[in-house]
């Protein structure tokens, strides 16, 4: 799609604009070098040279090992904060393109944009530098380890908002689903808590040819797996979410067709927005697993983990983002009331922290038909809506910092 088909009113898309190519050359860059959480020294180090040239005030390194993090003063003498969060890091996925700035690292891939959401708040921050229209600090977060690695929490408990005291924090995620030139948001839960469970069931091994002198585990795990899809509909509210899908079993040797084993290992996933749903299911689990288990003679232990919270976002800060959005492309192209995804994301670390809101920005084909999804080996980041998304981080700035009139 061609960029004037990518409407916005403000004179940072304009600016920013003007340095399309540029941000385009850099994108494509980060996206041939990906990778994983807490690896990233080649795209850090990018980073913080790009930033430099940027001319922003300074840049701090190390922060969440990995982490950079960038402040620009404003014209004026405010000492508000506010800050914009972009993730850094990659997939452990093989790319399947063919384009010239596909990955060069065989196993690793940019499958989520990251590398997009990286160079969009490059974007802002040059525009930010040279421009300087607010009254404030702005605080450019660039994190690393957001896919699986919870990077946010590792930034925080490195002092990362004691260093910089801000008042509300922003970050956004390109959305294949919205076409270009949109941008959604909610004023509430926008991403799921994502939890992992493991259950391990104990039978009693044997041969095959006598089921009857054992605790057949993969017979009681297929009991589980049926039994535990009854909680959500059977225990959730209808008007709240939650899913829990078991997506790996193991057990026995595929070589050995007539040995029952003694083992059985279920590895799943559970998503919720309420913590309050999130403890029902925690509990549910473990009496249906154990009740399943125990009626059959063998015994289960589910091991539970927390991983990401859920991300929600902050009221006065969720309209705040959408009144700014539409000041940039206007009310018929953001969606205030966007549906929440059962997708995780650890932005919800900061949220848990600081004021804020996560928002969507529009990236698939018109109408968000036909486009790559999200961690699929042909993905790639539409360049089309960098300044776009460049724009959107700076004007949350400008306009949450606004220079004071005489």
């Amino acid at each position: 799609m061609a960029l004037n088909r990518i409407k916005a009113h403000s004179r940072a898309f304009a600016h920013i604009a003007a340095f399309h190519p540029e941000l385009t050359a850099l994108r494509r860059e980060l996206h041939a070098h990906p990778e994983l959480g807490f690896e990233e020294h080649y795209t850090s180090r990018r980073v913080v040279e790009t930033l430099k040239v940027c001319g922003v005030d300074d840049v701090h390194t190390g922060i969440g090992r990995t982490g950079v993090v960038a402040t620009i003063k404003g014209r004026g003498q405010g000492t508000r904060m506010i800050g914009l969060r972009a993730d850094m890091d990659a997939l452990p996925m093989a790319e399947a393109n063919e384009f010239a700035w596909k990955s060069t690292k065989p196993g690793l891939m940019h499958g989520c944009g990251h590398d997009g959401h990286t160079a969009m708040l490059i974007g802002a921050a040059r525009y930010l530098a040279e421009t300087r229209n607010f009254d404030g600090t702005a605080v450019l977060i660039f994190q690393p380890g957001e896919e699986g690695f919870a990077g946010a929490k590792a930034m925080i408990e490195d002092g990362l908002f004691e260093r910089f005291p801000v008042q509300s924090v922003f970050a956004m995620h390109n959305w294949p689903q919205m076409r270009p030139g949109s941008i959604g948001i909610n004023p509430g839960p926008m991403m799921a808590s994502a939890d992992r469970i493991t259950i391990e069931i104990s039978g009693k091994g044997g041969h095959g040819a006598h089921p009857y002198q054992t605790v057949d585990p993969v017979l009681v795990a297929a009991h589980i797996i049926t039994a535990v899809q009854s909680i959500v509909s059977r225990n959730i509210r209808p008007i709240d979410s939650a899913v829990i899908s078991l997506c790996a079993m193991q057990a026995g040797d595929l070589g050995a067709f007539s040995v029952i084993p003694g083992k059985a290992t279920l590895v799943g996933t559970v998503r919720t927005f309420n913590p309050e749903v999130q403890a029902m299911v925690e509990r549910r689990l473990n009496e249906v697993c154990s009740g399943v288990a125990l009626g059959l003679g063998a015994s289960a232990h589910v091991k539970y983990e927390r991983i990401y919270p859920a991300t929600i976002n902050t009221r006065d800060e969720a309209r705040f983002a959408a009144d700014v959005a539409q000041k940039l492309v206007g009310h018929e192209h953001v969606d205030r009331a966007m549906d929440p995804s059962m997708g995780a994301e650890d932005f919800s670390f900061m949220l848990q922290v600081k004021p804020g809101a996560y928002l969507r920005l529009g990236q698939g084909a018109e109408n968000g038909i036909g486009s790559c999804f999200l961690h699929n080996s042909r993905y790639d980041f539409n360049d089309e809506v960098l300044p776009l998304g460049a724009a959107l981080h700076a004007s949350l700035i400008e306009h949450g910092l606004p220079l004071q009139t005489a």
